[in-house]
């Protein structure tokens, strides 16, 4: 089954690519187990030197694949240079700091040694969504590469010159052949490749049905995973917070990268005393966002990826208003004339007087759609940003300490920003609890997702 690299913002097809067939797929299984027993046996100062190759191409050639990126999934093209950036910052993060990270840990024990050891796992599948089509893959394939470990990436199928671009940054950087591969194959093929005896573990970050799916298959086998999931992040604001800062925020932070990010703001959660300012201003900030072609340096919102999302969204945002939200700007696709009429744009939207039973209080919503909610106690507010499945992330503003301590404490979620948009950083752990997923990512707790933790005594 071919596939196909589509532009989001015109529907006009780039190119189209043969996904493996099983001898090719086996093939690169077999090149990935061979790769392995040469990478994990190199010196962590050879793969240092070869991961800031990586980050140096990157740097230099950041306008080139922000261009692929915003063509293949429609990002924002500023947004785009800058995620070719991000991704230059891990690998020199791990280049950096995987040594440290990794070094044996003596423990004092009755025997004459006893120490900590970490070793790479071997060939680890990586199953990659289209949001941030490199940094999601950079993120994972930095401290694996620097591990020891060998990548098989299995990215999202509307981002193929994406995750060939990748395959060729680390062929150019030096690491062996083999060392990182992307196969082309739909998501009917993940399942036999997990099960491959070669393969040891596997990180995904998408959907909560495929985190099902692809754990499932993983335990069967017990082989280890790590699960990125879907979010529907809380923002709360209180009373004492720089109402004005926290709306320029709430904007940037719902309509990042087209509203498609997991880690999106997405329930403004706002204390009555403060509501109505912060709704008039939210509104009218969302009102002036300039719709268009990602790929002109002055558009604040792109196309939604796919025509399929832009249904989706459409349907739980019909079904959110039959169920009685009110639509306070936006609400439906965006219109746009010329070569971009076919493009999948949709409004900045916002929703109020959101009742329980609908898809915008419970659920995901991805895409530029902000959730408002009005609390009357910091109580309601914790309630209502817990009243989900998911536990990503999550936003608190207020310049109380008993309040911020609260949010600390009592937010479920796999971070708590007080005063800021929630954002991954390359020195701290990144990751959900409930139904975001487990295991973390970035930082030394990402890199000691792979590896054998292997204790050693000698008497």
């Amino acid at each position: 089954m071919p596939i196909s690299s589509i532009n989001p913002a015109t529907g006009e097809v780039l190119q189209t690519f043969d996904s493996l067939n099983e001898q090719q797929l086996e093939a690169k299984l077999a090149r990935a187990s061979e790769a392995f027993h040469e990478h994990h046996r190199t010196s962590f100062a050879d793969r240092a030197e070869k991961m800031v190759r990586a980050a140096e191409i990157l740097e230099a050639e950041k306008k080139s694949f922000a261009r692929t990126m915003t063509l293949e999934m429609g990002k924002p093209i500023n947004a785009a240079v800058q995620e070719a950036e991000k991704c230059a910052w891990v690998c020199r993060y791990y280049a950096e700091n995987a040594e440290k990270h990794l070094a044996d840990e003596v423990v004092e024990t009755n025997a004459t040694t006893s120490f900590v050891r970490y070793q790479p796992l071997g060939v680890v599948l990586a199953i990659m969504p289209w949001n941030f089509p490199f940094w999601q893959v950079f993120r994972f394939a930095a401290p694996a590469l620097m591990a020891g470990n060998v990548g098989l990436l299995k990215h999202a199928s509307n981002v193929p010159q994406c995750a060939l671009a990748i395959e060729d940054i680390f062929h150019r950087a030096g690491f062996p052949e083999g060392a990182f591969q992307t196969l082309l194959i739909g998501s009917n093929a993940v399942e036999k490749v997990l099960e491959d005896s070669r393969v040891a573990a596997a990180t995904l970050t998408g959907s909560e049905p495929a985190g099902r799916s692809v754990a499932s298959t993983a335990g069967k086998q017990i082989k280890k995973t790590v699960l990125e999931l879907g979010g529907s992040d809380p923002f709360i604001v209180m009373p004492s917070a720089n109402v004005e800062e926290a709306v320029s925020t709430a904007v940037k932070a719902r309509t990042i990268n087209n509203g498609q990010s997991c880690i999106a703001a997405k329930r403004f959660i706002v204390h009555d005393a403060i509501y109505d300012r912060f709704e008039k201003e939210f509104v009218a900030a969302m009102k002036k966002l300039r719709v268009g072609d990602p790929i002109t340096e002055s558009t604040d919102i792109g196309p939604l990826a796919t025509e399929q999302i832009l249904k989706d969204l459409q349907d739980q945002v019909n079904v959110s208003v039959a169920a009685g939200a009110k639509i306070l700007t936006g609400g439906q696709r965006a219109a746009v004339t010329g070569a971009l009429e076919r493009g999948n744009f949709y409004e900045p939207t916002v929703l109020a007087d959101i009742p329980k039973d609908s898809p915008a209080y419970r659920d995901e919503l991805f895409g530029p759609v902000a959730s408002l909610f009005r609390v009357n106690s910091i109580d309601e507010a914790i309630e209502l940003a817990n009243a989900t499945t998911f536990g990503l992330g999550s936003a608190a503003w207020t310049n109380e300490a008993k309040e911020r301590d609260r949010f600390i404490e009592d937010l479920e979620a796999g971070s708590v920003f007080v005063n800021g948009m929630v954002a991954s950083d390359p020195r701290l752990p990144f990751g959900g609890v409930k139904h975001s997923g487990y295991g973390r990512e970035l930082s030394y707790f990402g890199i000691r997702e792979f590896v054998n933790v292997k204790t050693v005594v000698v008497n």
